[in-house]
């Protein structure tokens, strides 16, 4: 299953991305040759519609556009030859329907679980075997306070908490409408992922209007847009350890996707009652599968506006002089300049699916 996943998602994120350039292409009314599904050698032409057809290739990850004269502006009425203005709206069509995709995914995501209410500290989830699990912590507590200091925050509670390592630390809670007070105590020798209690923090829930959907959706895009543009930045600062902006390849994803897939059916399934032969639902699902939908759509999105020749964010590089200077490059050092690039492109990316399996990285979903 995590196999169709990855498949399914990453072919269909970059078959959207394709979308995104053929769409803009038959709007200026540019001629688009062949869009591909899959990539090159040819099985066999589905179709053709509008002088454009729609191929079937052997490898079945996804998918590419070849609009008419993109490399040579000498044929008229094709890319090439085009207004640079509308090369740069082709050019980031791309990428943008892929940050559009993340967007709508992320409101998706909004939807199910919707909007949290600061102000009471909620027990998400519990760690089997992690202090909090032996001190008899329970899902859908509501902390209270720490060694007697209310909490309203969950920063505020990771302080508290984070101070009395090592030592037994009170914790008051409300469940079931009744206070309860549990004595657990946080471990230094646990990892961070791990957690010193072994408790995920949240806040309580309330279904979002539809303003909240749409804008949240745009918020949490550009805020992971802007993190992953901030990444190199942030290694030059020592504000990011390496092995935490450490790329992977299709091996590292499938991983991910391994335990998001294994995560969400999980969350998913009933939940025995004590004393009963019945089961309930389970009331906290996981939407690992689409967060890592909306990461990908995003990674995806801003890697191809990066100013790299032979990405998009190259070609829209090289058509900038035209539209400030109204001098252009010439096509043929354009040509030879995306080349190079594309071929040292491949051999990164080569080289990162080669480290997945000679160091694979450890990366555990929270």
């Amino acid at each position: 299953m995590a196999l169709l996943v990855v498949v399914l998602v990453f072919g269909g994120m970059v078959l959207l991305h394709e979308l995104g350039h053929f769409l803009a292409a038959r709007f200026f009314k540019i001629e688009v040759e062949e869009f591909g599904f899959g990539l090159p050698p040819k099985i066999m032409t589905l179709f053709k519609w509008q002088g454009t057809d729609f191929t079937l290739n052997w490898l079945p990850i996804g998918g590419f556009v070849r609009p008419k004269g993109e490399t040579d502006p000498s044929l008229p009425d094709g890319l090439g030859a085009a207004n640079p203005w509308i090369r740069f709206a082709v050019f980031a069509a791309g990428p943008l329907m892929n940050l559009i995709t993340a967007v709508v995914v992320t409101c998706i995501i909004i939807i199910q679980v919707g909007i949290p209410v600061e102000g009471k500290i909620l027990i998400e989830s519990v760690t089997p075997g992690s202090p909090a699990e032996t001190a008899g912590i329970q899902t859908k507590d509501v902390l209270l306070a720490v060694n007697g200091s209310t909490v309203a925050k969950t920063e505020d509670a990771i302080s508290l908490i984070r101070a009395g390592m090592d030592t037994p630390v009170n914790l008051l809670f409300e469940r079931d409408g009744q206070q309860v007070t549990i004595i657990a105590t946080p471990l230094s020798s646990r990892s961070a992922e791990q957690g010193a209690l072994g408790v995920g923090l949240g806040y309580p829930r309330r279904a979002a209007g539809f303003g909240e959907i749409i804008s949240g959706g745009f918020y949490y895009t550009g805020v992971q847009a802007l993190s992953m543009l901030y990444l190199p930045i942030g290694l030059v600062q020592g504000a990011i350890a390496p092995k935490d902006a450490r790329l992977i390849g299709l091996k590292g994803i499938y991983d991910i996707f391994s335990q998001a897939v294994q995560r969400d059916v999980e969350s998913r399934q009933p939940v025995p009652v004590p004393g009963a032969t019945a089961q309930v639902p389970s009331e906290q699902p996981t939407n690992y599968i689409l967060s890592l939908i909306a990461t990908l759509s995003i990674s995806l999105g801003v890697f191809n506006l990066l100013p790299i020749p032979a990405l998009d964010g190259g070609r829209i590089l090289f058509a900038l002089p035209e539209i400030l200077f109204h001098r252009r490059i010439p096509y043929r050092l354009e040509n030879v300049i995306n080349g190079v690039a594309m071929l040292l492109l491949i051999g990164l990316m080569v080289f990162i699916n080669a480290m997945d399996f000679i160091n694979p990285a450890n990366i555990k979903l929270p």
